[in-house]
């Protein structure tokens, strides 16, 4: 990140990047601050953009062969296309001979080190992950947007609202716009505003569903079961998003066994901190055993779901009980 940043302030461009990862605010915001950096506002004849597989390298390379009308680059920007994953001999072969005008900006969920298009981009430009970020960096963050709006919060409703909104940069954004028009007029950030306005993810309703369980709050865990359900979410995903977190519960479990702290365990498993202090007391209350028939149970409803031997929404109702009562 820091490279494309010097190359923006200094105006000397690679001939190609590659921004990569699941972390798609961040990448989002790159890739505009290279197209802005690289094309007068207005400027459409030296820009083109292709976006999903199955994009005709051909077509590409004829394009990026074609001098910039009254401009100094041309500018391609390519999305999701999957050369970094499939076979793209041609580009790759390219890539070794960019003119000195052409700009390739390539935008990508993943990508395969392996391969020969991501080694043949490394010698003519730079390859930038964005994976997810860490809690300190997410904190400094969101303390930078709200001191530029004047407001403050206290570090347990930050962690609030971490924990309502994941770690996800663009759901935080978008959730932090909500809470700064919410509490507008006021300096401080206050855990009711968060309550009241912050939309809960998924994997943080099943976290509340898998505490509910674990303190033996069988109805509330049964009604917090329904309630997603009314919302419409899949009752396989629901399954599928428990086992995981009973999973999580067991590598927890594992360390905390080990003797490592919470700092530790979260550097181990690649989990924030506050995450891992939340699951903390919750694998205490299991015993290693449980945890680990927890998950071969679950894995086990998976697969009888998926093979017609029980019914989906049914499958964790049953499993909720079992853990609950």
């Amino acid at each position: 990140m820091k490279e494309i940043l010097e190359d923006i302030k200094s105006g000397n461009f690679h001939r190609a990047y590659l921004l990569y990862g699941s972390e798609a605010y961040l990448k989002n915001q790159y890739r505009q601050k290279l197209l802005d950096a690289l094309l007068p506002e207005g400027d459409t004849m030296n820009f083109s953009r292709f976006e999903g597989k199955g994009q005709n390298e051909g077509e590409i390379i004829d394009l990026a062969e074609t001098m910039p009308f009254f401009a100094d680059h041309r500018v391609i920007l390519l999305e999701n296309t999957g050369f970094f994953k499939n076979k793209a001999d041609r580009l790759a072969d390219y890539l070794s001979s960019l003119p000195e005008y052409l700009v390739l900006i390539f935008v990508e969920d993943e990508v395969d080190k392996r391969s020969r298009t991501y080694k043949a981009l490394q010698k003519t430009g730079i390859a930038v992950e964005f994976g997810q970020q860490k809690e300190d960096a997410l904190i400094r963050w969101i303390l930078g947007i709200l001191k530029k709006s004047g407001k403050k919060i206290t570090r347990p409703d930050m962690e609030l609202f971490l924990g309502k909104t994941g770690t996800d940069m663009g759901n935080i954004h978008m959730e932090l716009q909500k809470l700064l028009d919410y509490a507008e007029g006021r300096e401080i950030i206050r855990a009711q505003d968060i309550e009241a306005i912050c939309t809960t993810q998924l994997s943080n309703r099943i976290f509340d569903m898998i505490r509910a369980v674990t303190e033996k709050r069988q109805r509330e865990a049964l009604q917090l079961y329904y309630d997603l359900l009314a919302l419409k979410e899949p009752p396989m995903r629901i399954l599928y998003l428990m086992a995981r977190q009973f999973n999580q519960l067991l590598l927890v479990k594992t360390l905390m066994e080990e003797g490592a702290d919470q700092k530790t365990i979260a550097s181990r498993l690649g989990l924030a901190p506050f995450v891992v202090r939340n699951l903390m007391p919750l694998a205490r209350r299991f015993s290693l055993q449980e945890l680990t028939e927890a998950v071969e149970n679950f894995t086990a409803a998976e697969t009888d779901v998926k093979t017609g031997r029980l019914d989906d929404v049914l499958s964790v109702e049953l499993m909720l009980v079992k853990y609950s009562a």
